[in-house]
Order: structure tokens, then sequence, then C-alpha cells
């Protein structure tokens, strides 16, 4: 995923991890090799570009063509080890000459989305290629141009193959950005499995919610939490947050770009780390804290025999079943707990904060803050 900063890269097993190229990049050398063909040279073959931060790397073409008034290349993206969508992918550019005093002006090809909602860096209408990969494919077939004594007037049209099925992995259908995958990238540089990506995702979809006045969002941990929260409210897409892991991050910008709702829903496990102050609900940093359920089955008033069983136990989901086969409400104390948690990160932000606490079918075993707190038993 590209973000900027220091990341840790080490693998779990302590190998360093190999960064690769975002779209963005891949989409840069591209254009870069068809300008240079539209103009009557040779495409080169490495394509050597310069990248935000001062690197050159030089890219393979997989693809080269041209006709009368255009060329075109394409780039396979080589994501390193991150776990991207667009790994392999095979990133196309074509170029043609535009018109006198037009500048470089971009066109959306196949596999690559248009904006639809506004919240995002880009206008409505707009093909879905971000600012920075938009100043990196600009300044370099400018350079080009000028290399070649012609005025920097371009069309470039950037595509994607089976970049429409691709983008139904990604989160770009809910922020607005229809028919295909965004062109991404600030740094041209793809840091594997880094969390900025993922939080700047978050972040944006808090930007599209805002710009279309939505006035309730729900920060949900996973697909099974978002189905729950869309029965329950009838929630649009667009107001749905993939918060995952992310409660800080998610929290910490609401509370500079408030929302008047926000619903936080979650499994049991995840929750429970949230009331219990952590900010990060991914398993690998954080175990669930048995001692800590058992003094909260303690507090419920649960029987010594029953308090010494949930800190004995194996998981969350034993501790959880255990309560409810006493009668105990832990889920509704969890969610009250991380109710708290919420509002105080959230400081003086104007923003209604319910807590939704659901089991593994998606049922809502636990609630606090909300309207009518009905829910379903456990299943046992």
């Amino acid at each position: 995923m590209d973000v900027d900063g220091d990341i840790d890269t080490e693998g779990t097993e302590g190998r360093a991890l190999r960064p690769g190229w975002t779209t963005g990049a891949c989409a840069t050398a591209a254009a870069a090799a068809a300008t240079t063909a539209l103009f009557g040279g040779d495409f080169p073959d490495p394509v050597t570009i310069t990248l935000p931060g001062g690197q050159r790397p030089a890219f393979a073409l997989a693809v080269t063509e041209r006709g009368d008034g255009w060329a075109e290349a394409g780039v396979i993206k080589d994501a390193g080890d991150d776990p991207d969508v667009t790994h392999g992918a095979l990133v196309r550019a074509r170029v043609t000459a535009g018109a006198g005093g037009s500048g470089v002006t971009f066109r959306a090809g196949p596999g690559v989305g248009t904006v639809t909602l506004p919240g995002l860096p880009l206008p409505v209408g707009e093909p879905a290629i971000n600012p920075v990969p938009r100043a990196m494919i600009r300044e370099a077939v400018t350079a080009v141009a000028q290399a070649a004594g012609r005025a920097p007037d371009l069309v470039v049209e950037i595509g994607i193959d089976n970049g429409e099925v691709l983008a139904r992995r990604t989160m770009n259908a809910r922020l607005g950005i229809i028919g295909g995958l965004s062109v991404l990238g600030t740094t041209g540089i793809v840091v594997p499995y880094s969390c900025g990506a993922w939080i700047a995702s978050i972040h944006r979809g808090v930007d599209v919610a805002r710009a279309a006045g939505l006035p309730h969002v729900a920060a949900c941990t996973g697909r099974t939490s978002e189905a729950a929260v869309t029965r329950h409210y009838g929630l649009p897409e667009q107001a749905l947050l993939d918060m995952g892991d992310f409660a800080g991050g998610t929290l910490k910008y609401l509370r500079r770009h408030p929302v008047p709702h926000l619903t936080i829903a979650g499994g049991f496990a995840k929750l429970g780390k949230l009331a219990q102050g952590l900010m990060d609900l991914h398993s690998k940093r954080h175990a669930v804290d048995l001692d800590w359920l058992a003094g909260v089955l303690a507090d419920l008033g649960a029987t010594p025999d029953l308090v010494a069983k949930a800190r004995g136990a194996n998981t969350a989901l034993e501790v959880l079943q255990l309560a409810d086969a006493a009668s105990l409400p832990v889920a509704d104390r969890v969610a009250e707990m991380a109710r708290a948690v919420a509002l105080r990160v959230l400081e003086d932000a104007p923003i209604t904060v319910d807590v939704i606490v659901i089991d593994r079918q998606g049922g809502i075993i636990g609630q606090a803050g909300g309207v009518g707190q009905a829910h379903s038993p456990l299943p046992r």
C-alpha cells in the first residue's frame, strides 16, 4: 500500500518485505513510453521515470502498439510483497495529440473508474486518476515532448486490464468511483503491509459522507458488522466506513471532521479491545484480555466460579457463552464501555455515538447509546 513515512517492513518471520510500485508509477512509465513513440521514436524498453522522492526506477514494457496519431504502452504492475488487488495487472497508457494549447488532459480508459460523488480530491466527472499520479504523468510526458521539440498538448488515456472486475474487491463503488479502479500513489512506491493506505481510505470515506451531507455513518470492523448495521439502520453504502482494526485512526479523523451520528459496529472480541481503551484492534497487536473480561463479569454479579471459568477460557467467545448461559449482559456492558472510550477520543466533537456488538452470524447481541436496544440472544 502506498504511504509516506517510516514503515516497518519486516515480515512475521523477520524477512524484509519487498516493496513495489504504485499504479500511478506504472501509468507514468507507460505514458512516457507511449509519448516517445507518438513523436516518432522507438518505445524505450525499459523506460525510466522520476518519482516524487527523486528515485529513478526502470519499468519493462509488456505491450507496445501504435497507429495513426496514437501510441500505446503497457506495464505490468509489481506491488512487491503487498497484497494489492492490482498486483500483476496490466496498466496501459494511450497517448494522442490534443488541441493546440490544451496541455495534458486525462481520460479514463477501460478498467479505470470515473468520480461520481463529491468529497474526493477530484471533481465529479473526472477520471479516477489521483492528483499525484496526474502530476507525475504530466511531468513525464512534458519532458518527452520538450525533448522532441513538440508542444505538450496531449490526451493521456489510462486503462487497467480487468479493472472493472478488480474494482469489486475495493471500496471504489462506495466512494462513488464507478466503472473501474483508481490510479493511486503519492510516492510511487508501494510499502508492503502498511496501514497507511487503509486509514487513508477511511478518511476518504468520511470526506465523501460529509460532502454528501449524510447525517449518520457507521464504522465497522468487517463485512458481517456492515451487513448488521445496514439491516438495523438502513444506511446507504456511502455511510459505511470499513474501519477494520483502525479504531484510533477512524475516531481521531472524525474528531476533526465530525458527522452528527456515528455507529461503531463489530464483534465481541474486537469491541472488547476498544472497551479496554485500545485503538488498534488487530489480533497480532493485542490479544483479548480474558482477565479483564472476567472482571467485567464480576462487576455484573457473576459467581466466583463463573469468574474463574472466564479467566481460564480459551477465547472471548467462550466467555460470551458463559455469560449468556448465566443471563449476564456482558455484550451490552462491553458496548457501553467501548462507547465511553470512543466519546473520550472524540473529545468535544458534536457527534452522537452508539455501539453495536454482533455475533458471528450477524445478530445484534449488545448495544449502547442507540434507540430501541432490543437484540437477539446469542445462539446456544
